[in-house]
């Protein structure tokens, strides 16, 4: 360990914050789906730091678990936002 993981896991918390403004000012649902997504990745990134600070690999299951969440999402706001005209099941 090099003892940058809490620097850059504060920095990233830094930018997760300005996404946050983002998401909350997107002028469309595709803009704060994007948000929300980088919310996801950011997230992930945050845990492995600071599950290698020595937090243990409980935390490498929880970025794991939100890691498998933001694709979900991504895939399910993809699939409602995007049909095709005649698509009637709802």
């Amino acid at each position: 360990m090099t003892g940058l993981e809490f620097p850059m896991a504060v920095f990233l918390l830094a930018n997760l914050l300005l996404a946050l403004r983002a998401a909350l000012r997107g002028p469309t649902a595709a803009d704060r789906m994007l948000s929300a997504l980088l919310f996801g990745t950011t997230g992930v990134g945050i845990l492995v730091l600071l599950a290698a600070a020595g937090g243990g690999p409980a935390l490498v299951d929880v970025a794991l678990v939100l890691a498998l969440l933001a694709a979900i999402s991504g895939l399910a706001f993809a699939r409602r936002a995007w049909r095709r005209k005649g698509d009637g099941d709802d």
